[in-house]
């Protein structure tokens, strides 16, 4: 037989609970015994047992917090793209969700836990790594929908929509309602009949074509442009994909009604109320505004209200924060602002179909023109800096110069016929600035095919920068109106030294032009040309398209701009970024006091709207 240990008789006297020997030093080694092997056992499953899970639990949200970068979403407005700066809160994450470690209930003495994977989560899986290049900064900007339908080439209007807004009808059709009130001494009703065109001109001295002619009011752009919208081949409803978006508002009827005779607070309430409404539209927080355009057939004099004195002129709808954003087209605009751009007057032709223009065209090319220069217009003898006194004089004086003098009552001015026909016969018509720079007759006598001679760069070159050619010399003549007013040139010398053949080729750049400059009739649609409405339609498109991609890109269209060199800007050639010193900064230094609109340029607009008043006596 075995002899057995005396630490197992020691055990098994303990488990049979007998008392003998309680004291005896063997008996006393085994308790000690069994105590350290519960305490050694206790010590590796209790505490070193639970540190790895308790470790693990704590490890598993901060993995995720550092390696999962969450992405900026364009559908909510309120989210903002988190910068090194800004500290990562749960807020910003999306998946997966960052929870307390699970409550143990008691620590169990059991045997380590078999942990198949690694509970560290790893951050979810991308389809591609967005984070680098100039493609994962382009899904933050919300109108990048509207920038890829121009990479759909099956699309023709891939990058030309246009989104028209649903304004109230008090912004527009209402006036046209009450169109006895849109002036005080011109009845508007029958200017507004026909679209916009107004009132068809018979040809009875056969100096129009047989169609396309009207009696159009020179301030009526807001009526045709906006009949001209609803006929352009791009509209949308999902604003979405807009290159840019329409206000159908007529700001030159509005401010029409309400010129005399009214304090600054009417003058100002349908501008104000149109801000509101369109700050609260979806559509303006794409932008803040930056891609809506409008249109006022007025000189923007008439909207650049400097204070709030009940005698200072016009409203303030272009000094408004929010009308600072949008592009307003106007028949003057200012030099020393960015927000607004010229477009043509309209004219008496309004064609219905290509053919139209071009058998004028024609007509155009084969007249005979026995006069070298002509005018048509009034002297200014309240203006001293006017030349329009010399240019009569010289006129009157000259052989081969022909005037037709505008005076209060009957005049052949008042008559379509009679200034087309002078147009019509002759090679140079003389524009001389009007009451403002700006004025119709320009735009008549190259519809006559005239060659326009100007005196002050503002009356067409700052101005129509969508419309005509930067390099003027190639359709006009430009004497400076310092060479007629202080140095008595002769106008009659300057253009006979011009060569017949350049004349020629100049005059055929002129007819070149029409489709340009003329609107198109309203209800029809030209199918080859593109007339002036869709020039300027195209060039806000351009404008809103070129401002987007620059955001993007993180830079401004211009180095160091100053917006009260505006008329500089538009004459840059592709590519240049920056303007200097002009040869025309002269003609563009305002008198000291003037302000942003100058109070010359605004007393300007109010002599036009006498001169208004005068010719309807």
């Amino acid at each position: 037989m075995r002899r057995r240990s005396s630490a197992s008789v020691g055990s098994e006297q303990m488990e049979k609970g007998t008392a003998k020997n309680q004291h005896s030093r063997l008996c006393f080694l085994a308790t000690l015994s069994l105590f350290f092997w519960v305490l050694l056992l206790y010590f590796h499953f209790v505490v070193l047992g639970g540190n790895p899970l308790e470790e693990s639990a704590k490890l598993q949200p901060i993995a995720v917090r550092t390696e999962f970068t969450p992405s900026h979403r364009i559908d909510d407005p309120s989210s903002e793209p988190r910068t090194s700066a800004t500290p990562l809160t749960e807020s910003h994450l999306e998946t997966p969700r960052v929870v307390d470690p699970p409550i143990r209930e008691t620590p169990r003495v059991v045997d380590p836990p078999k942990r198949e994977t690694p509970r560290v989560v790893d951050p979810p899986k991308r389809e591609a790594p967005k984070v680098v290049g100039t493609k994962s900064k382009m899904e933050n900007f919300p109108f990048m929908r509207a920038l890829r339908t121009t990479e759909n080439k099956t699309d023709p209007c891939g990058g030309r929509y246009i989104y028209v807004h649903d304004l109230p009808p008090r912004f527009n059709e209402d006036m046209l309602k009450e169109c006895r009130k849109l002036s005080l001494w011109t009845n508007m009703c029958k200017f507004t009949s026909n679209a916009g065109l107004g009132p068809p001109l018979e040809n009875v001295e056969g100096v129009f074509s047989n169609t396309g002619w009207y009696a159009t009011n020179q301030f009526a752009v807001d009526v045709i442009f906006n009949n001209r919208m609803k006929q352009y081949d791009c509209l949308t409803r999902d604003s979405s994909i807009a290159a840019a978006i329409f206000v159908p508002f007529y700001a030159g009827f509005d401010i029409a009604r309400y010129l005399w005779g009214y304090n600054t607070s009417v003058r100002d309430a349908a501008s104000l109320d149109l801000v509101n409404w369109l700050a609260k539209r979806p559509e303006w927080n794409i932008m803040g505004g930056k891609d809506h355009f409008l249109v006022a057939g007025r000189i923007t004099w008439d909207f650049r209200r400097l204070s709030d004195e009940e005698t200072d002129w016009g409203n303030k709808l272009l000094f408004l924060p929010a009308a600072r954003n949008m592009s307003m087209l106007v028949v003057e605009s200012s030099p020393w602002n960015a927000n607004d751009f010229g477009i043509p007057y309209p004219t008496y032709f309004h064609p219905a179909k290509d053919a139209d223009v071009f058998m004028w065209q024609d007509r155009m090319r084969n007249l005979e023109r026995k006069w070298l220069f002509s005018f048509a217009g009034a002297p200014r003898p309240d203006n001293p800096k006017s030349i329009r006194g010399q240019i009569i004089d010289q006129c009157r004086n000259s052989k081969v110069g022909k005037l037709l003098e505008c005076d209060f009552g009957e005049s052949k001015c008042h008559s379509p016929s009679s200034i087309m026909q002078m147009f019509q016969s002759s090679l140079f018509c003389l524009q001389p600035q009007g009451d403002s720079y700006t004025r119709r007759s320009a735009f008549d006598s190259m519809l006559a095919g005239c060659i326009p001679v100007f005196f002050h760069p503002g009356s067409a070159y700052t101005q129509y920068t969508w419309h005509l050619p930067k390099n003027f010399t190639k359709y006009s003549v430009f004497i400076p109106e310092d060479d007629i007013r202080k140095r008595n040139v002769s106008i009659e010398e300057r253009l006979r030294q011009i060569p017949p053949e350049q004349v020629k080729i100049m005059r055929e750049e002129v007819i070149n032009l029409i489709p340009r400059l003329i609107y198109a009739d309203p209800r029809s649609k030209l199918e080859t040309l593109k007339d002036a409405f869709d020039v300027a339609v195209q060039a806000v498109i351009d404008k809103v398209t070129r401002l987007r991609r620059n955001i993007i890109e993180g830079r401004t269209e211009y180095d160091n701009f100053i917006e009260e060199n505006s008329w500089k800007y538009a004459l840059l050639e592709e590519g240049e970024r920056e303007v200097g010193g002009h040869e025309w900064d002269p003609f563009f230094s305002k008198p000291k006091g003037e302000g942003e609109s100058g109070g010359s340029s605004a007393e300007a607009a109010k002599k036009s709207w006498k001169n208004e008043q005068r010719d309807q006596s």
